[in-house]
């Protein structure tokens, strides 16, 4: 009994440690993409992205829901404590891990890897009025082809 308390306070102390180290982060909140600011080379870009970063009783969750050109959603999400360490990625056809690490309050960086292989280094910044979050993604997908994407948000 002692010890499942003890293991239930570590939890929760972890939680909200982390909790509050990140909940000062501008870019935690829900993001809604901005097609026509943004660029996507190859393309074709997406008819629409939502953003939604949040925390998790793991650290922080990133999921995404996108919609292609043909009308197919497609979602993606991880849990990362934004450390640098490798996470798992679920339905994200270029990586099936995530590597974030943050920056400071107002950005991340994070490299995605399709197994073990760096495939996609991304910068995210949110602007000083805190309104704008932009992805600068640079590398190669799955299939080899250079991407150099810049994806413009705008907060919901």
């Amino acid at each position: 009994m002692r010890k499942n308390l003890l293991r239930v306070l570590v939890s929760v102390c972890a939680f909200a440690a982390v909790s509050a180290a990140l909940a000062g982060d501008s870019w935690m909140g829900s993001w809604k993409l901005d097609v026509v600011a943004s660029r996507f080379t190859p393309g074709p870009a997406p008819t629409a992205q939502l953003l939604k970063i949040e925390t998790d009783t793991e650290g922080i969750r990133v999921s995404s829901q996108i919609m292609d050109v043909d009308g197919k959603m497609a979602q993606m999400s991880y849990v990362s404590k934004f450390d640098g360490k490798d996470v798992p990625w679920t339905g994200n056809p270029n990586a099936d891990t995530s590597s974030a690490k943050r920056i400071d309050a107002n950005g991340y960086e994070n490299t995605w890897k399709k197994e073990g292989k760096a495939t996609i280094r991304a910068k995210v910044t949110v602007s000083k009025n805190g309104k704008t979050l932009t992805i600068r993604q640079t590398g190669s997908d799955a299939k080899g082809k250079q991407v150099d994407n810049t994806e413009v948000f705008r907060r919901m």
